[in-house]
């Protein structure tokens, strides 16, 4: 963390001894023609004729059924399935490795198959990324961004000028880290699966319309309200003409409502902890039983700051054991049985109420 992230790449030779790929081809196949997950296929064809151009590129967006996907034997095709954590316990497992950055910078674990040839062309991120090979081996090109341009009319974004400055072939177990904008270019060399862990990096116009509307969605009115009073208005010969009192009152209101500090770090909670559009959870029908721990759910967002506990675009005041509690399940995503035990009776109703929602299940 001190040396590389988001300074320069790092090549870990061997980060994963041993690493299993956390769904076989036929599975990942299934996972993308489902609904509820985000899948997208990539093909690349070959120049066109009698033209000094790039290859043609195909972009198609899921469900992506098992007719749709190009044969084995078809070189330069990728198919992606993005937020496997969210579907396979084994993934979940996975991503939970790189818990060393914070969850409100942790996006999701995506997973690529690619035929001989495969990729989706020499990009650039916005975000971190980790590049982790768990099956066949791909070859990858790096270099930082000299020049942003984009090959023109592409349903992919490609880099028009791509200069590789190194060159690597990982094999399953090695790993890759590249900052924000440091272009890359990966190709499988056979039949080859990457799991891609990637963060959130948020921007600031974006971040600001977000937490904002969710501020004002949260404003209470005053009791009583205070209303816009213009006593000393004059009669006017320009009376399309915005009164500066009105602005100002305005300007005051709006400056009132930012004035207040956790408002606005119980907004930017929600934000950072709302599932994502593709994400429902599974109502239970069984209540949290008696001797029983709580394990969240896979798809489940929790987070915490000094006053309050964010779960899935929700938050709570909390303060005493119930805070020290809730703060252990968000940093461990579980509750031995022995700690559900000892909670506060508006903190049980609370977590039979997630158990309920699907938001956490029972455990040993």
């Amino acid at each position: 963390m001190r040396k590389y992230w988001q300074k320069k790449p790092l090549l870990i030779r061997q980060a994963i001894a041993g690493v299993v790929s956390p769904v076989n081809r036929a599975e990942m196949f299934e996972l993308a023609g489902r609904d509820d997950v985000e899948s997208r296929l990539v093909v690349q064809g070959a120049p066109s004729k009698g033209k000094k151009a790039a290859p043609e590129w195909a972009l198609h967006h899921g469900p992506i059924t098992r007719a749709r996907i190009p044969k084995l034997n078809q070189p330069r095709w990728t198919l992606l399935v993005q937020g496997l954590d969210l579907h396979v316990p084994a993934a979940h497992e996975l991503i939970k490795q790189f818990r060393f950055v914070p969850d409100a910078r942790l996006d999701d674990l995506m997973i690529s198959y690619a035929s001989d040839g495969g990729g989706v062309g020499p990009h650039y991120d916005s975000y971190d990324v980790f590049l982790l090979q768990v099956h066949g081996t791909r070859r990858w090109r790096i270099g930082p961004i000299k020049d942003a341009s984009l090959l023109p009319d592409m349903p992919v974004k490609i880099l028009a000028n791509f200069e590789p400055e190194e060159e690597y072939v990982l094999e399953p177990g090695d790993m890759l880290y590249l900052p924000p904008r440091w272009a890359h270019d990966g190709i499988a060399e056979g039949e080859c699966m990457t799991c891609s862990v990637g963060f959130r990096v948020p921007e600031t116009t974006e971040l600001a319309r977000e937490v904002l509307t969710r501020l004002t969605e949260g404003l209470e009115p005053e009791d009583p309200p205070k209303l816009y009073k213009d006593p000393k208005q004059v009669a006017t010969d320009e009376p399309g003409r915005i009164p500066a009192n009105l602005q100002q009152f305005a300007m005051d209101a709006i400056e009132r409502a930012l004035k207040d500090p956790i408002a606005l770090k119980t907004a930017l909670g929600e934000m950072l902890t709302e599932p994502k559009p593709r994400v429902w959870f599974d109502i239970s029908d069984e209540p949290l039983p008696d001797g029983a721990g709580v394990v969240l759910d896979a798809k489940t967002r929790m987070m915490y700051d000094d006053h309050c506990i964010f779960a899935n675009g929700e938050s709570w005041r909390a303060a005493g054991a119930d805070a020290r509690v809730l703060r252990e399940l968000a940093d461990k995503r579980y509750l031995s049985a022995a700690k559900v035990a000892k909670v506060s009776e508006s903190l049980r109703c609370l977590l039979d109420q997630w158990v309920d929602d699907g938001w956490a299940h029972p455990a040993p």
